[in-house]
This record gives structure tokens, C-alpha cells and sequence, in this order.
């Protein structure tokens, strides 16, 4: 799209979308689920355990189907954790906590591209965590997987306070150890989280600007009924951040994470991989090599 017409800026103007209607448009598109999340009975005598593992909820059990194409054998699914919390707008928010590295320094706080859900990305997960030794927590957005209501822009800001509280309060990881890292339409709730309490650090991996910048690129400005402007929220966030963009992203354009690195005061060396569309960042060398350098050199002598 070359911009904005007389006829299209008419109509904004004067039956401007709300901001619902621009997420749903550009954003939501929750899969089949792949997963389900089934009580697991308690031994007998076994009331300590239940209430460390969240009091009534007790303990869960990961059950996949075979949409999740996961690869891993039960020693990896001993690795995974998942539970139902509650958001501050009511939903029941799935969460999966995998402890791919006993000891851990960081634990990363994932907040997943669109079309997914948790029984798709946990391979991923497991892969990613082992290799930047980092734990990952992560959940699924309302509407997604086994998590209820529907999706839209405020469930998202509930939804990943939900599993900020949880991985605070439920493992006892504080916030200087905690990683947030977006993906996609991800990088949403995780500016907006980041831009209010402060982390280890921030990962932006192929982050949009705003709903309307991604509908209209020529937009200029934020307009007030304007989705997701993480454009407005990334200069208040006081940790460092990484953004990852490809030159050749087909559906979030390179020129989101440069615009954003641009405006965002805390930002280290990006990663703009040369050749890289939309999803298949992970797959350049360059990704692990970056994060790593990221997490184990530049955050440890930050802190040191």
C-alpha cells in the first residue's frame, strides 16, 4: 500500500476503527488447540505439595495432540510444568514453566507469535532454552490454546501481567532475573509490561510500531484509536533491549524495528538479519550467536 487516500483518511476520521477492530483485523488468529491441561491426581498425605504447586489448582498434567508435532521423549516432558492462573479480567490464562537448565541464572518470560499456542511452541521452547541457558516461562494469550475469552488488546495487558504474577510469585524469581521476550504480535504485551516494571532485560523479535503503522504504512502519527503503539510505550522502558527484525519481513516491515530501536533509549547493538522474513529468523546463525552474547557477556558485566 502506497498510503493513506482522501477516501481512506475520510473515512478514519470520521468512522475512525476501534481499537478492537484493528486487533482483530491485523492480529488474532488463535489455532485449533493443540494441548490440553488435565488435573493430575495428588498421593495420598500429599497436601504440602498441593499448595506449594498453587493451593486448590493442585497439580497438571501437559497432555499433546498430534497438531503439536512436539519431538521430544519424557525425559523432556518431565522438564515442563503447566498451569491455569487467573487473569485480572477473568480469564484462565494456560502457563508453562520448562526448566531446561537446572540453576539457571534467567528465566525468560515468552510471549509467542500469532497463530500459535503453547502445544506448538514447546519444542521450540525446550531447543531455545538448552541452547542460551535460560528457563523459559511462558502462556497463552485469551481465546488461545487452553486459555478462555477471547483475544483482544486489553486481554493481552491482563493476560501477561497474569503470568508475571505467577512466575514472581509461584517460583520466586525476582525481577532482575527475569528476560521478557515478544515475538511478533507478542512484542505488545511485552512493551507494555516492560514499560512498567523493570527486568534483566528485553527481547524484541520482529516488534510492530503500532496496528495502524502495520494497516497503513505511511502512517505518521498515533492516533488516539490506534492498536498496540509500542511506538509510544518502548521510550519508557528503563531495562536494556535487543531488537531482532529481518530485512525482508513480509509482514511486519524492517522498518518497525528500526523505528522503534530509534526511539528507544535502552536499546543495545541490534540483530537485523539480512535476508530474513518474518518467521524464519531462527533459523540464521546470527539469532543464537546474538541472544547469547546478549545474556551471558553484556548482562552479566552490566550487572558485575
Amino acid at each position: 500500500m502506497n498510503g493513506l487516500s482522501v477516501s481512506e483518511l475520510c473515512c478514519l476520521f470520521c468512522c475512525p476503527p476501534c481499537p478492537s477492530r484493528i486487533a482483530a483485523k491485523l492480529a488474532f488468529l488463535p489455532p485449533e488447540p493443540t494441548y490440553a491441561i488435565v488435573p493430575e491426581p495428588e498421593p495420598a498425605g500429599s497436601a504440602s505439595t498441593t499448595s506449594l504447586r498453587g493451593g486448590a489448582a493442585g497439580r497438571w498434567k501437559l497432555h499433546l495432540t498430534d497438531r503439536a508435532d512436539f519431538q521430544y521423549a519424557q525425559r523432556e516432558l518431565d522438564t515442563i510444568e503447566v498451569f491455569l492462573t487467573k487473569s485480572g479480567r477473568g480469564n484462565r490464562v494456560g502457563c508453562m514453566y520448562i526448566r531446561c537448565v537446572p540453576g539457571a541464572r534467567f528465566t525468560v518470560l515468552f510471549s509467542h507469535g500469532n497463530a500459535v499456542d503453547l502445544g506448538q511452541m514447546c519444542s521450540f521452547y525446550i531447543g531455545l532454552g538448552t541452547r542460551i541457558n535460560c528457563n523459559i516461562f511462558s502462556y497463552d494469550y485469551s481465546g488461545y490454546g487452553v486459555s478462555t475469552g477471547k483475544p483482544s488488546e486489553k486481554n493481552l495487558y491482563a493476560d501477561i501481567d497474569a503470568a508475571w504474577q505467577a512466575l514472581r510469585t509461584r517460583y520466586g524469581i525476582s525481577p532482575e532475573n527475569i528476560i521478557l521476550y515478544g515475538q511478533s504480535i507478542g512484542t505488545v504485551p511485552t512493551v507494555d509490561l516492560a514499560s512498567r516494571y523493570e527486568c534483566a532485560a528485553v527481547v524484541l523479535h520482529s516488534p510492530l510500531t503500532s496496528g495502524m503503522r502495520v494497516a497503513f504504512p505511511d502512517t505518521k502519527k498515533t492516533y488516539c484509536f490506534d492498536a498496540f503503539p509500542n511506538i509510544e510505550k518502548v521510550s519508557r522502558i528503563t531495562s536494556p533491549v535487543l531488537i531482532i527484525h529481518g530485512t525482508e519481513d513480509e509482514v511486519i516491515d524492517f522498518s518497525h524495528g528500526l523505528a522503534l530501536y530509534e526511539r528507544c533509549p535502552k536499546a543495545v547493538e541490534p540483530l537485523w538479519v539480512e535476508g530474513a522474513g518474518h518467521n524464519d529468523i531462527e533459523l540464521y546463525s546470527q539469532y543464537l550467536e546474538r541472544l547469547r552474547k546478549f545474556i551471558s557477556q553484556e548482562l552479566a558485566n552490566q550487572r558485575n
